[in-house]
């Protein structure tokens, strides 16, 4: 494993998902303040939509994907995503971190709905350089369905794998899986099913925290831990210190 990390933003956490592309830019201020005090490099950043790109992808119906001649659900879609994108490079660069966007449509391909191919070779580069990639959830070209969906949840899974990191970090906007309303410290295949976990409450195309969990579960089973934690202790997370949340481990 190499020593870059994945630091995964929630959609919660930067957009208010109540409205309709709400960008939250003192949380994003708070955090490009977090990451430029703690490390810029070797990290790279995925964030969710939010409520930039859910309600358009469930309006035009893309987890179900597209047809030709009804195609004007990718414009939208991308286009709502990749402003949340220039808005989080922007607050990154303002705090003296060289971010620089990285847009899936543009190099991601999907069968069925799961990402199988991303160009990484340039995210390497990127690294070596000392650059920090923000990528985020977007919607791809699908061999099968002709577009789909592809979380950010789901990119920390492939590209972790593809690009050999070492430690994965997801900032939500709550201090880690909660069960009953308690932090659960530690998740394993074995204990997730005597779990409660619920789902997001709000428009959200791809599954909610429960969706997060078989994600990291996944990678877990490569033998790549995650820890999730609330946003407010990103700066701990990427300094190694304990951060109150839970792991997502192997048996």
């Amino acid at each position: 494993m190499s020593d870059a990390c994945i630091l995964k933003l929630g959609g919660s956490v930067i957009t208010d998902k109540r409205a309709d592309c709400a960008v939250n830019r003192e949380q994003l201020a708070l955090v490009a303040t977090a990451i430029a005090g703690a490390r810029t490099d070797g990290i790279v950043v995925i964030h969710g939509a939010g409520s930039c790109g859910h309600p358009e992808a469930r309006r035009f119906r893309l987890d179900t994907g597209a047809k030709a001649g009804e195609t004007e659900g990718i414009f939208v879609t991308h286009r709502a995503v990749s402003s949340l994108n220039d808005e989080v490079v922007r607050s990154l660069r303002e705090k003296g971190v060289p971010a620089v966007g990285v847009h899936p449509l543009h190099t991601g391909i999907a069968q069925d709905g799961r990402l199988v191919g991303f160009e990484t070779r340039h995210l390497r580069q990127m690294l070596d350089l000392g650059m920090v990639p923000v990528i985020h959830g977007d919607v791809v070209m699908d061999l099968l369905r002709g577009a789909c969906i592809v979380s950010g949840d789901q990119l920390v899974r492939y590209l972790a794998t593809g690009l050999s990191i070492g430690r994965v970090g997801l900032a939500t906007d709550v201090p880690g899986v909660l069960d009953d309303g308690q932090v659960v410290p530690r998740i394993t295949r074995g204990t997730i099913d005597g779990l409660h976990i619920g789902s997001s409450t709000h428009t959200d195309v791809t599954g909610g925290m429960r969706g997060k969990i078989d994600e990291l579960l996944g990678l877990a089973d490569a033998g790549i831990g995650s820890d999730i934690f609330h946003v407010s202790r990103v700066g701990d997370f990427l300094c190694g210190k304990p951060h109150g949340g839970t792991l997502v481990r192997g048996e």
